[in-house]
């Protein structure tokens, strides 16, 4: 593709000196320091514009001209990358018919140009919509309804009476309503499980990936709304919300009745002790603890969490805190001699 075909696919002006620029060919999207000739990188963080000095790339995407090197002008560099990478690359997908290995329950009902992998079972009174791409050893149980145009990769399950909105993908071994942790102690000291008899829900537009679990509630239903992206490794506790549009980074875990308002980002390793609500845009950065609500738009840190700029003046403050200690104790010597005088 020509770069001023590209140029006029993104809808981004080319800013350019270079005489015949426009009839660059470009043969793929790759970052700065992989980039070669012939293909496109971007600039998506200032900060990193120096790496653009040593870059072989032919062009690239960014918010300002970049002196000597084709430029392809975007609001958004980040998003138009993605949009550019979808123009070279497209994941295969799966012809539409059904494996002859593959268990189709007889009360099944699969829509229009489905793709059913080898071995995937798929149980009784499931609804499949149209478009949708089951890949080989995915489990439907029994009841479950999974909308449009869903991937779901292999080993993913999802279990009975669950239900998958449209244009959600599920990467590998994602689990979508196993059993909530649910058991009450009884008088020997043992533990009695509760049967977990609520649903998941997941709405359009999700994307949970690899070995992530979304339990079912005990009883009612844990939901994922509409544009959640959820990350490999995260566990969602039973009767969870996860809000729209939230991001949740991996080895996560939300305990049970965990409620995430909109545009909440849960960094890597965030713990949520559950029965708490984190309200609209916070922001949790990595291995923070929360044991109470979130207030909208905020930033935390730590374990317990509380105000992310208070916590990095806290947290210089503790690596000073021998010397600190040594200069308390030179004190109270001075104090005291200067008593005893």
């Amino acid at each position: 593709m020509k770069l001023q075909e590209l140029s006029a696919a993104l809808g981004c002006q080319l800013s350019t000196d270079a005489e015949g620029a426009g009839e660059l060919e470009i043969t793929g999207v790759l970052g700065m320091e992989q980039a070669g000739e012939g293909q496109l990188t971007f600039l998506a963080n200032p900060k990193y514009a120096h790496k653009l000095k040593n870059t072989r790339a032919s062009a690239v995407l960014a918010a300002h001209p970049v002196p000597g090197l084709p430029t392809l002008l975007s609001k958004n560099p980040y998003h138009d990358f993605a949009r550019a990478l979808e123009l070279f690359y497209q994941p295969p997908r799966p012809a539409p018919g059904i494996h002859p290995s593959a268990a189709i329950a007889a009360t099944a009902t699969i829509g229009e140009n489905v793709s059913i992998g080898a071995f995937v079972a798929v149980g009784e009174h499931v609804t499949i919509g149209r478009d949708t791409v089951l890949h080989p050893h995915v489990v439907i149980y029994e009841g479950a309804t999974i909308g449009e145009g869903v991937t779901i990769h292999s080993h993913a399950a999802v279990r009975e009476f669950c239900h998958v909105g449209d244009r959600v993908i599920l990467q590998n071994s994602a689990v979508i309503g196993g059993d909530g942790f649910g058991f009450a102690k009884q008088a020997d000291g043992t533990h009695y499980k509760i049967v977990q008899s609520g649903r998941t829900v997941i709405e359009d537009d999700v994307e949970i990936q690899s070995l992530t679990s979304i339990d079912r509630a005990t009883v009612g239903e844990t939901r994922v709304k509409r544009g959640a992206k959820i990350d490999s490794l995260v566990q969602i506790g039973h009767a969870c919300v996860v809000g729209e549009d939230n991001i949740i980074c991996s080895q996560t875990g939300l305990a049970g009745s965990s409620i995430l308002e909109k545009n909440v980002l849960l960094a890597g390793q965030v713990g949520v002790s559950g029965h708490l609500t984190i309200h609209e845009g916070a922001i949790v950065y990595a291995q923070s603890g929360i044991g109470g609500d979130v207030a909208a738009n905020s930033r935390i840190s730590g374990s317990p969490a509380f105000e992310a700029g208070d916590w990095l003046r806290a947290i210089t403050a503790f690596q000073k805190l021998p010397e600190m200690l040594k200069t308390l104790r030179d004190l109270k010597k001075k104090m005291e001699a200067f008593t005893e005088k």
